[in-house]
């Protein structure tokens, strides 16, 4: 009873702070802050994907799909933009299923490179093709969400308020939905073909199908991740979604930690911050990848169980609770 309470409490508590963040800053940092909304589901996805195992090296090209697929729906087809979100989503996931033919003929290493490959050719093709794609310069003028108005608030979706408060909406929703797969049998088999994956293949488990179903359900919250940054900008190109970008996800994700829900989150909100509060005012946002790299050297070197080993040693219950998920995952097979 006492932990329910506390858990209410703490969520009640989180949801007051992001409802009432906005409202304490400026308008260019309203606007960072609805990026990081979307770059926290994007690299809470790509940890659901890292949950087998298999680092990729196009997820931040699988987001551009999304963005491509609802951006193009609109404009194309006149598709009501919520709608056109969600089957920017799914886009993404069916574009990640044909990808995982070739690619999960391949590990570890091969299979990053591989993904890079992949991501690479898709992104030539909307530099190649101005119909439908736009060539280099991309697609423009994408139409935004509509307004709403609920009674107690109206929703102008040009402010980055309002939109804010949408993306919090969607992306609260998707980690949700993540963090229900990570705790389900699903999420548990995942963490099992990681650790134990010659063991749960002799054990009956099909570790290809778990392997490809991790990378389109990772893909699919990318895509969507994709869909709500294209109808914010209202404009995207394929330089949006290059390597550069890639080596972002991978420094929050490694920074972060990867044992953890929470961590590639709390990468790339300390990075974010990092980047606005030191970079940003001291002049050096364009030596941001530079700096970045030197950040991933760093931690690797002397934290290389990321930030949320540090959480970890301030509440040490949880530790032990994490520790046990992964040993029931570990040991899943042996029960199959």
């Amino acid at each position: 009873m006492h932990n329910a309470v506390t858990k209410i409490l703490i969520l009640s508590g989180t949801a007051a702070f992001l409802i009432a963040l906005p409202h304490a800053l400026s308008f260019s940092q309203q606007e960072i802050l609805v990026f990081l909304t979307i770059n926290v589901l994007l690299v809470a996805s790509y940890r659901l994907l890292t949950l087998t195992g298999e680092w990729s090296l196009g997820h931040v090209v699988i987001m551009g799909v999304g963005a491509y697929a609802s951006a193009l729906l609109t404009k194309r087809l006149g598709i009501y933009v919520p709608v056109s979100i969600v089957l920017g989503a799914v886009s993404a996931a069916m574009i990640a299923l044909v990808l995982s033919v070739p690619l999960f003929r391949m590990k570890g290493f091969y299979f990053l490179i591989g993904s890079f490959a992949a991501g690479e050719i898709i992104r030539l093709l909307w530099k190649r093709f101005r119909d439908p794609f736009g060539g280099p310069k991309g697609i423009k003028k994408i139409d935004p969400m509509p307004d709403f108005d609920i009674g107690i608030y109206a929703f102008d979706f040009f402010e980055p308020v309002s939109y804010y408060y949408f993306a919090l909406v969607v992306v609260g929703i998707s980690l949700w939905v993540m963090w229900r797969i990570e705790r389900s049998p699903v999420g548990l088999t995942f963490h099992a073909v990681h650790w134990q994956d010659t063991l749960a293949e002799a054990s009956g488990v099909n570790v290809r199908a778990y392997r490809t179903l991790a990378f389109v359900l990772a893909s699919g919250f990318a895509g969507l991740s994709g869909a709500l940054l294209a109808h914010y900008i209202g404009t995207i190109n394929p330089n949006s979604f290059d390597v550069e970008m890639m080596v972002f996800v991978l420094t929050w994700t490694i920074v972060g930690g990867t044992a953890t829900f929470y961590g590639p989150i709390l990468g790339c909100v300390v990075l974010t911050i990092f980047n606005e509060i030191v970079l940003r005012e001291a002049g050096f946002e364009q030596m941001r990848p530079l700096i970045y790299g030197l950040i991933l050297i760093l931690s690797v070197l002397f934290m290389p169980k990321g930030l949320e080993s540090l959480v970890q040693r301030a509440f040490p219950r949880r530790l032990v609770k994490r520790q046990v998920t992964t040993e029931t995952a570990a040991e899943e097979p042996r029960q199959a």
